[in-house]
């Protein structure tokens, strides 16, 4: 127990402080095979490209402890490409959408016309079309885009950022906010588990009390003697907490684990799932609507090739398989300390792009969920640390079970011969 506890003086504490386990992010592109033809309402033809691999390294900084047996941290992640490990280079061109250019569109649908006008003569200008040939570092970390400035021209504050724009450009060299959780030292069933982020005891993107709750720990580690039910955890990345249900026991390794999965349920909409209700305005089961944290921007989150979605969404594009074991989340814990011995985090993200009146750039697209990448940030425990682990949770405690037979078996005879003199000594 002290052991697991957020204190120095613990054994897990410098693994918590700067993780020593290797993680990894890939990143897989779905390219669009027929950009001509979709604009012309064609169904989008997907080829998954990739995967582009990131080796991570994770360190707490600022931990300040508090005098309610809690601690605050920020936690920063830096990435390094791995060309060893990837299939491709980061220079390699790839047809996307223009995220900016059809994030807006959609965003402005509901605008009087003559600001549309506005966006389709600046897009013309600038010559800005629906689709975009940028290579895989541009679309990840960023690239200059006069669109920026022209959108913040036509609408003020539409997408607050200037500069470079790249779906990870926040994801390298940054934090994920400020976490404050409980120490355990109190209490160890409450260890790790979060006490608020960013100062919120809440988030206030949804629309009910119930999904904004910020619930479980940061996604680290969980409390120790875990049951065989669930887990949770918050996610700065999907803006919500997550729980994942037990599927079954196992062992990685060596060491017993169990494994924690996403249920059906996780991205269902509000009328296949109540609970949801409060993530709406949704489309089909599968999809989150994350518009409310990403600056009202037309995105969606999933599991990888809508796994566990509503059948429609694989339908609407082509090139997608869906299967669990490639594209199905797991974590698998060691049930006495709470700590992950082997974990897979994957997601897709989502972008819905469709015809806008009064922009003509968007031409004759269909509405559509279209699929812009998927990623899974994976890590396992290994070498010294895994031996320091097998050795003093599996090795040790086996041999002394054992030895307590032994010794066991050994004092019988020692009984015998004692009640045997004491008998004869009567």
């Amino acid at each position: 127990l002290q052991n697991v506890r957020i204190d120095p003086s613990s054994i897990s504490f410098q693994m918590w402080k700067e993780i020593p386990v290797p993680f990894y992010l890939s990143v897989h592109f779905f390219e669009v095979l027929n950009p001509k033809q979709v604009l012309q309402g064609a169904k989008p033809a997907l080829r998954q490209r990739g995967p582009y691999v990131y080796r991570e390294y994770r360190y707490k900084t600022n931990i300040t402890f508090h005098d309610n047996d809690t601690v605050s941290f920020l936690e920063y992640r830096n990435l390094y490409f791995q060309p060893d490990l990837s299939n491709g280079t980061e220079d390699e061109y790839i047809v996307v959408p223009n995220i900016l250019m059809m994030g807006a569109a959609v965003m402005m649908e509901e605008l009087p016309d003559f600001v549309k006008l506005l966006l389709s003569g600046a897009l013309a200008g600038l010559k800005q079309k629906a689709f975009m040939n940028r290579t895989v570092g541009e679309i990840l970390w960023g690239y200059e885009d006069p669109l920026i400035d022209a959108i913040n021209a036509i609408v003020p504050g539409m997408i607050p950022f200037q500069g470079k724009f790249g779906l990870f450009i926040d994801f390298n060299n940054s934090n994920s906010g400020l976490f404050t959780v409980n120490t355990g030292m109190k209490d160890i069933s409450q260890v790790h588990i979060v006490d608020s982020w960013n100062g919120q005891k809440e988030v206030k993107y949804w629309q009910s009390s119930q999904c904004n709750m910020i619930n479980g720990t940061s996604g680290e580690m969980w409390p120790p003697f875990m049951s065989p039910t669930s887990l949770e955890f918050y996610s700065p990345d999907a803006c919500r907490s997550m729980t994942l249900v037990y599927e079954q026991s196992g062992k990685f390794k060596g060491v017993p684990t169990y494994r924690f999965v996403a249920p059906k349920t996780l991205f269902a909409n509000g009328t296949d799932y109540p609970p949801n209700e409060g993530f709406c305005p949704c489309l089909q089961s599968g999809i989150q609507n994350v518009s409310s944290c990403r600056l009202n921007a037309p995105m969606f989150i999933s599991h990888p090739h809508f796994y566990n979605g509503d059948p429609s969404l694989v339908n609407a594009v082509e090139g997608l398989h869906p299967s669990k074991e490639q594209h199905g989340l797991f974590l698998d814990v060691h049930p006495m300390t709470g700590i992950p011995m082997n974990c897979s985090i994957k997601l897709q993200l989502n972008l819905y792009i469709k015809k806008v009146s009064g922009i003509v750039q968007t031409g004759k697209i269909k509405p559509v969920v279209l699929p812009l990448l998927w990623f899974a940030e994976s890590g396992s425990i290994e070498g010294s640390v895994l031996t320091q682990f097998y050795n003093n949770l599996v090795l040790i405690p086996t041999l002394l079970d054992y030895l307590q037979y032994i010794f066991l078996g050994l004092s019988v005879p020692l009984i015998i011969s004692a009640a045997v003199l004491v008998a004869m000594n009567k």
